[in-house]
């Protein structure tokens, strides 16, 4: 096995120098092709609106950087862009600001917020913005018959070659389990059984000596173009960057994706509560989060976003709405990630899993 460690923090600051900033917020998110989306359809244009300054800085996900700063008192973070079981579980353990749904704009047409945002996009301390899908991608050049479903990335013999493969269990285990032949519907229910973690493990373990690891989104894409591995666990957005900002010679399945919803969310105790609020309140509009998805395919969490969505920032030939993870094609094989099942299992599982990988 090949093992990636690389955590890596990138800051960058938006200033609007013909306006006096009024003050400045830090917005963490995940980096790469998704950042930018967020930095030309939310960052520029409220930091132009308000003269305030944003400060962008890149992590890896969970809640530990968030919990220290929150118990140390000193919060430096003011908006992160969470998954949907993070945004959950900081929630439930008081390290997050409640945030009323009630102050967010309302549709174009007048609709309240939280009518039209999407079910599950609206939490107690979270407010959604995109719908983000697990996906895995392949190298078109290293194979004569293209992989279709999830048992071909973990048929090595028939696809040869190395697995790039996110360090965590969360989505390795449901994938795994539907390599396995397990339907999509069946996923959770087995995995809420000793023996069915078993089995996901036990699929893991056909590849283990094939996979090289990784642990941030900029990475598995890289792993491809470099020719480390063949295929790879992806997420949507990233490999689609790949493909039409880079011309990267890529394909992608959606059999066996794992689709999610990513959350804004404030630290408890965050210096800025105000001017975070306000960020994400002009950021979950229906205008901004349309104009998001002219930069990355990941899907906007407001129904009237959808028919706003337009092309891509930089090939009007492509179609945006065609390749978001919502479509009937994408769906058809398709599971919802369960959030409650990872704010419940998902410190047990990741502690089971990190403890395989050492094996």
């Amino acid at each position: 096995m090949k093992f990636i460690n690389l955590f890596f923090v990138t800051v960058s600051t938006l200033v609007v120098a013909t306006v006096a900033t009024a003050g400045s917020i830090t917005v963490v998110s995940w980096g790469g092709a998704y950042t930018k989306s967020q930095v030309e359809a939310y960052h520029k244009p409220w930091a132009k609106k308000t003269g305030n300054t944003v400060v962008s800085e890149d992590y890896s996900g969970g809640l530990a950087e968030v919990k220290a700063q929150v118990e140390s008192g000193n919060v430096t973070w003011d908006v992160v862009d969470v998954e949907l079981s993070d945004a959950l579980q900081g929630c439930d353990e008081g390290i997050l600001e409640v945030i009323d749904p009630t102050t967010l704009p309302a549709a174009p047409d007048g609709t309240p917020a939280t009518d039209d945002f999407m079910d599950g996009a609206l939490q107690e301390c979270a407010v959604g913005n995109i719908v983000w899908s697990t996906i895995y991608a392949y190298d078109k050049t290293k194979f004569d018959t293209a992989p279709t479903t999830m048992a071909d990335f973990f048929n090595v013999e028939k696809f040869p070659g190395k697995r790039g493969m996110r360090k965590l269990g969360k989505a390795m285990l449901e994938m795994a389990l539907m390599g396995d032949g397990v339907p999509a519907s069946q996923v959770y229910d087995l995995l809420n059984t000793p023996a069915g973690v078993d089995r996901a493990f036990a699929k893991l373990d056909t590849i283990k000596d094939h996979v090289v690891w990784w642990e941030a989104g900029a990475q598995p894409p890289q792993l491809l173009a470099d020719g480390e591995v063949t295929m790879t666990i992806v997420w949507n957005g990233r490999i689609f960057n790949a493909i039409a900002a880079e011309g990267q010679p890529f394909g992608l399945v959606w059999d066996g994706q794992v689709y999610d919803l990513d959350l804004f969310v404030i630290p408890k105790g965050s210096k800025n509560k105000e001017e975070a609020l306000d960020f994400i309140r002009f950021s979950t509009d229906t205008k901004r989060l349309a104009d998001q998805a002219s930069w990355i395919n990941y899907g906007p969490v407001r129904n009237s976003s959808i028919p706003m969505i337009g092309t891509y920032h930089s090939d009007a030939s492509i179609n945006m709405v065609d390749h978001m993870p919502t479509t009937e094609a994408a769906l058809k094989n398709a599971l919802q990630n369960d959030f409650e099942f990872w704010a419940d299992n998902g410190e047990e599982l990741n502690e089971r899993f990190a403890a395989w990988l050492a094996k």
